[in-house]
């Protein structure tokens, strides 16, 4: 069953499928809050310890059919993942890896509609702790619901990279590596801000 995807202000829209395939993950490194400081609302993304709640996928699971021109790229470095945003409202995407034949993609919890219920229900739990040493308070460490978890995502990657689905990508022009929008590198102050290490 295909899950909604779409940005808080709904001119983004898309499908993701094969949800079965996904895995789950909160995040907890300092690059994922500092991208919910860049977008302005890190209350509407981080939980109470400072984690992202992240699916983890193909993109060639992921279809775009509205709104695409409103994607936006950052980077909080020249070789940081590309992560993914609207324009129109701010709406965290996802996280790909700057190489498109490295076929993954986080979605950012908050692109994916349902309530928290029917995200168990179709993601399960989100039970994989990730990054947890810089989280904002004691978050266990989940090492083998981790480890499964790489091993499913490895699984997509290898898949994708076998059969040459990675080219199917929403976030890159098509058979190439070149991404859809030109990214925004943060200068190494802009970083430090969103960090809090200033």
């Amino acid at each position: 069953m295909d899950t909604p995807v779409r940005c808080r202000c709904g001119q983004l829209e898309g499908q993701l499928s094969f949800t079965e395939r996904a895995g789950r993950a909160v995040c907890y490194c300092r690059d994922c809050q500092a991208f919910a400081r860049f977008l302005g609302s890190p209350e509407r993304i981080l939980n109470d310890l400072a984690g992202t709640d992240i699916v983890a996928t193909s993109p060639r699971f992921l279809r775009i059919v509205r709104g695409k021109q409103e994607l936006r790229c950052m980077s909080l470095s020249e070789r940081g993942l590309l992560r993914w945003y609207t324009a129109c409202c701010c709406t965290p995407i996802g996280n790909t890896p700057r190489d498109p034949k490295l076929s993954y993609v986080g979605l950012v919890h908050s692109c994916l509609a349902g309530s928290p219920t029917e995200l168990d229900a179709t993601f399960g739990p989100a039970n994989v702790a990730i990054n947890t040493a810089s989280a904002s308070g004691t978050v266990n460490t989940t090492p083998w619901p981790a480890f499964r978890a790489v091993l499913k995502i490895l699984r997509n990657v290898g898949s994708s990279r076998l059969s040459g689905r990675y080219r199917d990508n929403p976030f890159f022009m098509p058979g190439t590596a070149q991404p859809l929008v030109t990214p925004q590198v943060l200068t190494a102050t802009e970083r430090q801000l969103l960090r809090g290490n200033v």
